[in-house]
Order: C-alpha cells, then structure tokens, then sequence
C-alpha cells in the first residue's frame, strides 16, 4: 500500500532569528504569526504554516522551495513588491523567466536574509513562446 499525501500542513526552518524572520516573512507575504513556541514562531496563511525556529540555517541543505501564484499580474506585483523591500533577487534586470529552458511555467528566484532559496511561478504561462 501506498500513502497518499495531500497538501503541505507545515514545515520547519531554522533561522538566526525566529522573531526577525517572522517579521521578514510577514512584512512581504499574506502570513501572520499564529502560535508560538521555546525558540520559535509559527506563521501561516490559507495555504501553508512555517515554523521558524532558532537555530543554525541550511540554505545548502534545501535547494528551493517554490510558491505557485495564480497569474502574471501577480507574479509581476510580487516581484516590485520585493523589489521595493529590498529582497535579495537573482538575475536582477531578468527576474522573471522559464523554470528551465523550454518550460512553460515561469517564475522568479530570491532568497530571505537566512540565505534560504524561493521561487515564486505561474504554471503554464509560457506555451507557445
């Protein structure tokens, strides 16, 4: 027998600071702190909880994790919205492209002051390019 998975409950990052992070992840994204716990902060919205706890952080551990938007418009209003807050972009001036080469989802790629790698994409916006 097999499991079946279903969507993400949470999951745990560790960071320098579990009340600065929280507040990082807070000020650029719809999650709000909903419990806390010994030397950590739980932040959620609709769709996922991140407990951030303090400890050593391991970008080199977790290549990326990726986030899905719904469309363009809002794929390009995060990316002046993480502009405006200083975020850490990669490809500056060349933010938003293919996952990889020939893919139709397209997407952008910054990391949070841990070091840790997002991406935020729009899945199958790109056919026919």
């Amino acid at each position: 027998m097999r499991i079946k998975l279903g969507v993400v409950g949470h999951f745990s990052l560790a960071v320098r600071d579990s009340n600065a992070s929280a507040a990082w992840w807070s000020r650029n994204f719809d999650l709000e702190e909903i419990f806390r716990f010994e030397d950590g902060v739980g932040i959620s919205n609709d769709a996922i909880t991140i407990a951030l706890f303090s400890g050593v952080p391991g970008p080199d551990v977790l290549e990326h994790m990726s986030f899905h938007l719904r469309s363009m418009k809002e794929l390009r209003a995060a990316l002046i919205q993480l502009k405006t807050n200083g975020v850490d972009i990669e490809d500056p001036d060349d933010e938003i492209g293919p996952e990889e080469p020939g893919s139709p989802h397209l997407g952008l790629w910054f990391h949070d002051p841990d070091g840790y790698r997002w991406e935020l994409s729009v899945q199958h916006v790109a056919r026919g390019r």
